[in-house]
């Protein structure tokens, strides 16, 4: 079954794992589907936000940019710890563990933000 994109698209992914990650058993459709499913569980579990398809069309495109970055960054951590070595050997351990660790930091920003007033009272969140 072909991936379909909710939330964030496999380009989002791959940009953000970066070349070298590997594509043969990594990087796959099948990947990508369970990926997307676990970021959208964490993401609305954080908001407290059903990231239904009805649900999505009513965030503004600035919320929609966090969301989007915040799965992308999540889904190629777990496309870069699939393999720490990428395709054919084409990354060192300490280069992975640099972009994950990239990838942590920026995630817990957008998070804070996420987390935020404007945003939650948008959602309809009483925290």
């Amino acid at each position: 079954m072909a991936y379909v994109a909710n939330i964030v698209t496999v380009a989002e992914m791959n940009f953000y794992a970066g070349a070298g990650i590997d594509t043969t058993a990594g990087s796959i459709d099948a990947n990508h589907t369970i990926l997307q499913d676990h970021a959208e569980a964490h993401i609305s579990t954080l908001l407290k936000f059903n990231l239904t398809a009805a649900n999505w069309a009513l965030l503004t495109t600035g919320t929609k940019e966090l969301i989007t970055e915040w799965a992308a960054r999540y889904c190629a951590i777990e496309l870069i710890r699939y393999n720490m070595l990428g395709q054919a050997g084409a990354l060192i351990r300490i280069e992975s563990e640099n972009r994950i660790n990239i990838h942590v930091f920026n995630m817990k920003k957008i998070e804070k933000l996420l987390e935020s007033k404007g945003i939650q009272d948008f959602l309809g969140i009483n925290s």
